[in-house]
């Protein structure tokens, strides 16, 4: 007598659990589901094994091995393809020439082998199918038999419809090795669709064996649940291993080592593997846990399983959970509704999983994180979604259509029903995509929607700020990665939304406690064509359009690529500007360019402008906010000597007394020598629009410049025609104003910083401030008397902070910049 296990499955429908195992392998009890099969199949008097093998056949083989550390001897058969159930047992042919069982690796039964046999050698049967009886018959293989036991008829998957019984068949069979002959060679040959027809159509009866006991097939996540649970809830008998300790509220198994505290409570049925640890006040209940498993105080774990080395936190609630092996929990996790979370993945604190979510094997999952959706392709789940206004992600990874059409409906229940928002996008295809799904999520919540389709960031955040719609959202590529998706969210006055809209939207994304309109009062879409024209008109007004033209300046312009191809060169011939205009054409690649990209792109307008001899040059970034200026001479303006010669340029062309707006950590090289210009600094983010009309010029040391006459948002398309407009106002060149700005050196570095050093780092540089001159707007600024300053602010959002140095000497500046770095090095490492 001999015996087949069937072990090949790949385990599809029961992922995450089976990412790095094959499903027989799952543990069910501190020991793998198919060990208890070969138990009890050596139980039964069978000590000569076929293991068939294909998903991940090695992690089999290394653990049950040649079987004699059972005392039994296995052999292992590797198909070299899919042969499917009855073709894969023909590949061990070799090893069955006596009567043979077959079982599925991966089911849990208390069925007795031993009677299954017997009623097959009564019978003198030539193929005996094991049967028994289940609720819900339609995901097996229905069958019927006659009084005498013979298979009269059978149909597997059946639909309601179809069927005739509740008796199904278990994929345990007792077969003669003739039987084999009727299974074609290296075919692809099913039991129940092939072979028995085949047989009962040769004349070889079937027989039925309807075993008493407890079967479940273990097919997906919650099968595999409700099989443990039965197990401790003794609805089937396992023999379970450790030492057996009956308690007040409970059994306990525990294998070696196990540590409990006095004030731990064990109810139901419990198995600890060896060196467990399980802390003060802590609750198990009905739950197995694996070899290595540590649980912190005053958590409880409710029917749940937990595989190898397993770290829980303090003051957890874990209910209905399977974590495998090395996932570690941070403290106050609530997970109360199942969920189960693939191996070596890091939860951190206070994360709230909502109910029946899966996590993918290697996850991060930050700290303060709810969980709403299954966590599967990405790597790491934000504790926030948005930053700054903006959401971004990988595009059709952790941003996929459906998380769109709900960032669509969350944005629109927060806004009043029947209000319009305006809505573009550049022209990447996954912009479009993930637009539509976005736009859909809108109208779902009875708002309507003004389309603009593709338009350059600064043309709709302009009609934005002009009148009639109540919110704004941009898709785009990122700038950086292509990979990415930004979805770009703003109020009425083109300002990035504040923090509080965030959280509003944020609480109604996770809840998912989105408004539906009734059928009849879904939004409606409004295109709005002419905005391209309204901008136009709108930039055209607030130029001295005659003056340029009387100069007939000469420049060279790179579009990169990007969005304003429709808007830009169309301006620039209405102001009278000759132009040579790069790259004004379409090309989804070169959307996102790299920061080498970009410094080959000025380089090459560095050198056209010099060739062709023109007055100066610019590269508009793709989606027209941020602008690069180079010189006539072909000198390429970095980002702070850029916003100076702007400053310079405002300073003598305006009439009257104007305020501009900059960063705390601008350059203060020209605080003293404007004569026009007030200026004051301060955060950038979170600034109302209200506020900022009272200035004339903001400027970012990322190349954004708002001119206010135009609108409160960054434009590049009209800082460009305004320096041109200056230029000609004074007479001048860009070369000219240079001279008249005074030496200084600034810098900007990123150091990292892990998120959880930023408050030290700040604490260590206010204490070093606290003898010295300092400010502590928008981070702290140490400034030396005569020499320079230093200015640290940490990142909002990553893990870096960010170090500004200025002074007027080249030594001073030196000393200063080596100084902070080491500091702050020395006390990262403190």
């Amino acid at each position: 007598m001999k015996a087949v296990v069937m072990a090949g499955g790949f385990g599809t429908r029961i992922q995450p659990l089976t990412s790095s195992m094959p499903k027989p392998m799952i543990p069910v009890m501190n020991k793998p589901m198919m060990e208890y099969i070969i138990d009890a199949l050596k139980e039964a008097g069978i000590v000569e094994i076929v293991i068939l093998l294909y998903f991940k056949p090695e992690v089999i083989k290394n653990y049950f091995g040649d079987g004699s550390s059972k005392g039994i001897k296995i052999h292992y058969v590797l198909p070299d393809d899919d042969y499917g159930t009855a073709g894969a047992v023909k590949k061990a042919q070799k090893y069955l020439d006596e009567r043979f069982i077959i079982v599925s690796g991966d089911l849990i039964s208390d069925f007795s082998f031993q009677e299954i046999l017997g009623f097959h050698d009564v019978k003198n049967s030539k193929a005996t199918i094991t049967l028994t009886s289940v609720p819900d018959p339609l995901q097996f293989g229905v069958v019927i038999t006659d009084k005498e036991s013979k298979i009269i008829r059978f149909l597997e998957k059946p639909g309601w419809g179809e069927v005739f019984s509740d008796t199904i068949n278990t994929g345990i069979y007792v077969f003669e090795p003739e039987i084999l002959e009727y299974i074609p060679e290296d075919s692809n040959f099913d039991f129940s669709k092939d072979l028995f027809p085949k047989l009962m159509a040769s004349g070889i009866d079937l027989f039925g064996y309807n075993a008493k006991g407890y079967w479940r097939d273990v097919g997906n996540p919650d099968s595999y649940r409700a099989a443990l649970l039965d197990i401790l809830n003794e609805d089937v008998t396992l023999p379970l291993e450790g030492i057996q300790e009956k308690l007040s509220e409970g059994t306990v198994y525990k294998g070696k080592d196990v540590k409990i505290h006095k004030t731990a409570k064990i109810e139901g049925l419990v198995v600890l593997g060896d060196g467990c640890v399980i802390e003060k006040d802590v609750t198990i209940k009905n739950s197995v846990l694996s070899g290595g498993c540590s649980i912190g105080e005053k958590s409880t774990v409710e029917n749940s399983i937990l595989w190898k080395e397993v770290i829980i936190g303090k003051s957890c609630d874990l209910v209905n959970t399977v974590l495998c092996n090395n996932v570690k929990i941070g403290s106050g996790v609530k997970a109360e509704h199942g969920v189960i979370i693939a191996e070596s993945t890091d939860v951190g604190q206070q994360v709230i999983f909502e109910k029946d979510i899966m996590v993918w094997p290697e996850k991060q999952i930050e700290e303060g994180s709810i969980v709403s959706s299954n966590l599967i392709w990405g790597d790491k789940w934000k504790k926030s979604i948005f930053e700054g206004g903006k959401v971004s992600a990988r595009t059709n990874v952790e941003l996929s259509p459906d998380l769109a059409a709900k960032l669509g409906a969350a944005l629109g229940s927060q806004l009043p029903a029947g209000c319009r928002v305006l809505m573009s996008r550049d022209y990447d295809k996954a912009s479009r995509m993930l637009k539509r799904c976005f736009l859909g999520g809108l109208l779902s919540t009875g708002v309507n929607v003004t389309e603009l389709h593709m338009t350059p960031l600064p043309v709709m955040r302009h009609k934005l700020s002009m009148f009639g719609e109540v919110a704004g959202v941009y898709l785009r590529q990122c700038q950086t990665d292509p990979t990415n998706t930004e979805i770009l969210f703003y109020n009425e006055t083109g300002m990035p939304i504040d923090a509080g809209l965030e959280k509003n939207v944020e609480r109604i994304f996770f809840r998912e406690n989105f408004r539906r309109a009734t059928h009849d009062d879904i939004g409606e879409i409004y295109d709005q064509l002419m905005v391209g024209e309204f901008y136009k008109e709108g930039v055209l007004k607030n130029i001295d359009i005659p003056l340029i033209k009387a100069r007939r300046s000469k420049i060279v312009v790179d579009l990169l690529n990007g969005t304003t191809d429709a808007v830009y060169p169309e301006l620039l011939n209405k102001i009278g500007v000759d132009a040579v205009v790069l790259n004004a054409y379409r090309d989804e690649k070169k959307l996102s360019r790299t920061m080498h990209q970009i410094e080959h792109s000025f380089n090459e307008v560095s050198e056209i402008v010099k060739v062709t001899e023109s007055k100066l040059g610019f590269v508009i970034y793709p989606h027209g906010e941020r602008l690069g200026i180079i010189t006539e001479s072909g000198e390429i303006m970095k980002e702070d000597m850029a916003l100076m010669l702007i400053l310079k340029l405002i300073d003598i062309t305006v009439k009257s007394k104007v305020k501009v707006y900059l960063p705390a950590y601008a350059p203060t090289v020209l605080d003293d020598q404007l004569m026009n210009i007030d200026i004051v600094r301060g955060k950038l983010t979170g600034i109302k629009a209200d506020y900022l009309r009272n200035f004339y010029f903001t400027g970012e040391m990322t190349r954004n410049y708002t001119f206010m006459e135009n609108s409160s948002n960054a434009d590049a398309m009209y800082s460009s025609i305004k320096i041109l407009e200056m230029l000609a106002r004074q007479n001048v060149e860009l070369s000219d104003v240079l001279k008249t700005i005074p030496d200084y050196h600034y810098s900007h570095t990123v150091i990292n910083c892990p998120l959880e050093a930023k408050g030290f780092l700040m604490r260590k540089m206010s204490e070093d401030a606290m003898d010295k001159e300092a400010s502590f707007l928008d981070g702290i600024k140490i400034i030396f008397k005569n020499k320079g300053w230093v200015h640290m602010v940490p990142d909002q959002y990553t893990a870096n902070i960010h170090l500004y140095v200025e002074a007027a000497t080249e030594k001073d500046y030196k000393q200063i910049h080596t100084e902070y770095k080491d500091k702050i090095n020395n006390w990262l490492q403190e």
